[in-house]
């Protein structure tokens, strides 16, 4: 009976177009897929989309079309780039799709009447944009702990998860189980964060505040809250809860996520599968955040890596490669092109690629194209033969851990010992004696099948660039055929094979071609940071434009300031309370004219001085040439009224 392996990827929120980081763990969890099918392996690979939740709504009122409409066209980004890097995922679940919204309704009913869900009045601080309630001793300055954002009060009714009674038995399980919650640092967050006394969890919100969600299949006036729902996804995808229960798939092998989430998953997600009675993964791992050029990935920043421009410029695998080999999974990483064209160049061309390329030029210039038969054997040939069967016995103990870095580094040894072991036996001056020629079919034989044994251990890596290594070694089984157990005793490799040499599979990026890439990546960066100052072009979420405070006021007090030009010193009236503003109208506007008329405020600006003088908000404008007009309405509206 083969083994089952499950992995899965968190679900991707539909709000957030994909970005490196969602390639990075997407990846990851295919290199995992790939391995465990080539060692025989059943094999069920989990990713898709997250489409709940107030944001989601808030998105797709302000792009003016209906909430199905815009998580339909916001998930295929995401599968197409899946696509475009390789991704051999089972299946993709959608949380609005019919299978999963069935399953998460039975789980909560099921709850609900084992009494682990109840109804109660909650008054909390509420985070919109990560759509959470936090208690009062939870706020960091008044803020969320999570954003750093404004909160909302609010009081209303809610139902209820017994999250709190599972403290105990969740500390004991992480605790027991080492490899639950990797790294480690991460488990050591998880259990500083049990010190405090566990709360229950709120998951529902109110229809008429958040129709957008899975109704609650109990009370029809609540829809289920974003994450409860969420991570339901990584059972729904087999059935129903019966089917769940009995599917050979489950408990998963593991949970790839990003530390920001890493709560959600091994606390919330821990005790829900506790109290339907499914036990828990066997490992959630978080990994950490990619910088670029040492700054936080950010909209504002303009410095988002895109995959699908990275793939145009330097292939699937390279990229796959990089992501993988770059920094130690788990820690966070610093995206650089010069370190990529960096990798590139050393890794794969210099040594990948040239220990292929003359492997295939010698057997082409000394067997004309045919793989000899290995005959004399040499003081060399146990050294390399044991250098593989130590990789790949390594190689496997890694993937356990999946230390990603250090599996690629450990076939680098296996890549740098193949190409010392061409140097050392110098088939080019063996070639040079009737004696020596006996001797040299075993070398090339051990090259080639050097090569298709390191082929074999990067295929979960670098996919493509193995098929092309396999084409071009001439042979015809497929990897999947092959797999692990060809290279776990050496000499598979079919004597009297014809190879059919090609293209190198990785060329140099010279010098005036890596300076040209740096060069326009460095302009854009420039480019995009001067219109990011200069023009309104810049595009924000729904949830940055939700922090501003747009208020009705009334100017009671207008005078010009001294010595300025542009600026009016105002007293605005917002029904509750009067401000003092600066605004740079003086140009357009005299100041007794501007008493009695209603401007808009932005109310919750930071005060600043301008020329020496407190300004407590700021009056929104236009600006056309040297004309400037004040914003205001077709109709009158109350002073202190929220524009929205």
């Amino acid at each position: 009976m083969n083994r089952t392996f499950y992995i899965t990827t968190p679900i991707y929120y539909v709000n957030d177009v994909p970005h490196i980081g969602h390639a990075y763990t997407t990846i990851a969890a295919d290199v995992a897929a790939r391995y465990r099918r080539l060692d025989g392996d059943d094999v069920f690979f989990l990713t898709g989309t997250d489409e709940h939740g107030q944001k989601v709504q808030q998105a797709a009122q302000q792009a003016g079309r209906t909430t199905q409409e815009h998580v339909d066209a916001l998930h295929k980004p995401f599968k197409d780039l899946w696509v475009r890097f390789n991704i051999s995922n089972s299946d993709f679940i959608r949380t609005t799709e019919e299978r999963h919204t069935r399953v998460v309704r039975q789980i909560l009913q099921a709850l609900y009447d084992k009494g682990e869900i109840y109804r109660d009045s909650y008054e909390g601080w509420y985070c919109m944009p990560d759509e959470r309630f936090w208690t009062e001793k939870d706020l960091v300055d008044g803020n969320c702990p999570e954003c750093g954002r404004k909160v909302e009060k609010i009081k209303e009714y809610n139902y209820f998860f017994r999250m709190s009674q599972y403290q105990d038995w969740l500390m004991d399980h992480i605790q027991k189980n080492e490899s639950f919650i990797l790294p480690a640092s991460r488990k050591n967050e998880i259990l500083g964060f049990l010190k405090k006394p566990l709360e229950d969890l709120c998951i529902s919100r109110p229809k008429e505040r958040l129709p957008w969600g899975i109704p609650m299949p109990f009370d029809e006036d609540y829809v289920t809250y974003v994450w409860f729902d969420a991570l339901i996804n990584y059972i729904s995808i087999h059935g129903s809860l019966e089917e769940i229960l009995k599917t050979k798939y489950w408990p998963a092998a593991h949970h790839l996520i990003g530390k920001d989430i890493l709560t959600t998953h091994a606390v919330y997600w821990s005790t829900m599968l506790k109290a339907i009675g499914i036990s828990p993964p066997l490992n959630i791992f978080a990994h950490g955040w990619w910088t670029v050029e040492g700054k936080k990935m950010s909209k504002s920043l303009r410095n988002v890596v895109e995959p699908n421009l990275l793939i145009d410029q330097f292939g699937v695998d390279v990229i796959r490669y990089f992501l993988m080999r770059e920094v130690p999974f788990g820690l966070d990483g610093d995206f650089s092109h010069k370190a990529l064209i960096g990798r590139v160049n050393s890794d794969l061309a210099n040594n990948l690629g040239n220990l292929l390329n003359r492997t295939l030029n010698m057997i082409g210039k000394y067997y004309g194209g045919t793989v000899p038969e290995a005959g004399v054997e040499g003081d060399e040939d146990a050294g390399l033969k044991g250098k593989s069967k130590e990789v790949v016995e390594q190689v496997h103990d890694f993937y356990d851990e999946l230390a990603y870095n250090r599996i690629l580094m450990k076939i680098w040894e296996l890549l740098d010992a193949s190409n010392q072991y061409i140097n050392n036996t110098a088939p080019w001056n063996l070639a040079k004696s009737d004696e020596g020629k006996q001797r040299l079919a075993t070398v090339l034989y051990n090259a080639a099948e050097a090569c298709r044994v390191i082929g074999i251990l990067i295929y979960p890596f670098m996919p493509d660039t193995t098929k092309k290594m396999m084409t071009q070694l001439g042979i015809g089984t497929s990897i999947e055929e092959q797999g692990l157990a060809s290279i776990r005793t050496w000499g598979w490799f079919p004597a009297g094979t014809e190879i059919k040499q090609g293209e190198q599979i990785f060329p140099r990026i010279e010098d005036k071609a890596a300076e040209k890439i740096l060069a326009s990546v460095e302009a854009k960066a420039s480019d995009d940071g001067a219109s990011a100052e200069t023009d309104g072009d810049n595009l924000i979420q729904i949830d940055e434009f939700m922090k501003l405070d747009l208020r009705v006021a009334l100017v009671v007090e207008a005078e010009k300031v001294k010595k300025s030009k542009k600026l009016i010193k105002l007293k605005v009236d917002l029904g509750n309370e009067q401000r003092q503003v600066v605004a740079g109208i003086a140009e357009s506007y005299e100041p007794e004219k501007l008493v009695g008329r209603k401007v808009i405020l932005v109310a919750n600006l930071k005060p600043a001085k301008l020329m020496g003088i407190e300004s407590q908000g700021m009056i929104l404008a236009g600006s056309d040439k040297d004309k400037i007009v004040l914003a205001g309405f077709d109709e009158e509206l109350e002073l202190g009224a929220r524009v929205k």
